[in-house]
């Protein structure tokens, strides 16, 4: 196995933690106060590591900074509120959502082709987020599971983003904003429920930041060593560690309709992630054609 996939899995292990202690934590400490110290501490860390590795802050384009800042400040938010509300490989499953929102947002924005691949497949994609959601019963559980979704909305959008802005600013600039952006709007959520964590709260609170940090490094590291087709499928682990930290902490077992519709969902993401690949591979065998034919003509 490739290096890239391993440290793929390992982030998605890594992040499964964070998941479980965001849980744990959840059962005292407000979501928007979990929010605040992830944040907080990986604003801290960035900061530091900018500093040595001397990457400066950009005096332009601090506007669409925000932005990103903002769609990840979102993400983080209605995340963790739905770790705090249903079982965590529900809310695993509704955070990967987010590949098919942000093809159809990088169509919308950023000009790329949205394919006949997509429209085949948003259909058996809604089914199964209607299968988690299940709709039909009309029960506390289906408003906290359709904010699971919006987070995947918030993840593409600060993924759409990101893409936009990598060409202009450095990637550690990015993940600042991003953190700095979080901490700032998780405060006034927290102001009037703050609770003052206990000393095994305030550790775990304090792990949250840290290996979430760790998992980020992990995953950047993937996208160094293997294809970010292949990284992004193998990240769908992650919802399986998630699930055994659910059982094993929790009791948490998904009944056949949450298994069904995650099925669905999986295997759509992974089947529209392959596709993309195919077609990037093959339209580069025509650029690479039709370059040879224009040098041959010379």
């Amino acid at each position: 196995m490739k290096n890239g996939v391993w440290l793929a899995i390992l982030s998605s292990f890594i992040f499964s933690i964070m998941n479980a202690l965001v849980k744990a934590v959840s059962l005292n400490i407000p979501y928007s106060e979990s929010v605040f110290f992830r944040s907080l501490i990986g604003t801290i860390i960035i900061f530091i590591i900018m500093k040595k590795k001397k990457v400066a802050f950009s005096k332009t384009g601090v506007p669409m900074l925000m932005v990103r800042g903002v769609f990840g400040a979102l993400y983080l938010l209605a995340y963790f509120y739905t770790i705090a509300k249903i079982p965590l490989a529900d809310a695993s499953i509704l955070a990967h959502l987010s590949p098919i929102f942000a093809v159809v947002l990088a169509g919308l924005f950023l000009k790329e082709k949205l394919t006949k691949t997509l429209l085949y497949i948003l259909p058996v994609v809604l089914a199964g987020a209607f299968l988690l959601i299940k709709p039909q019963e009309f029960s506390s559980y289906s408003m906290y599971a359709l904010i699971g979704v919006g987070s995947a909305f918030f993840a593409a959008c600060a993924a759409t983003s990101i893409r936009y802005l990598s060409s202009r600013h450095h990637a550690y600039e990015i993940v600042f904003y991003f953190l700095a952006t979080a901490t700032i709007v998780s405060i006034p959520l927290m102001w009037n429920q703050f609770v003052i964590p206990s000393p095994l709260e305030l550790f775990y609170l304090i792990c949250i930041g840290v290996v979430s940090l760790v998992g980020q490094l992990f995953l950047t590291s993937a996208f160094t060593h293997e294809n970010v087709i292949v990284v992004e499928v193998t990240r769908y682990i992650g919802i399986v560690f998630n699930a055994f930290w659910g059982f094993l902490f929790w009791s948490e077992i998904p009944d056949g309709q949450t298994i069904l519709g995650g099925m669905l969902i999986i295997a759509s993401c992974i089947f529209l992630s392959r596709r993309r690949a195919l077609e990037a591979k093959v339209n580069n065998l025509r650029l690479n054609k039709v370059a040879m034919n224009t040098h041959a003509k010379r």
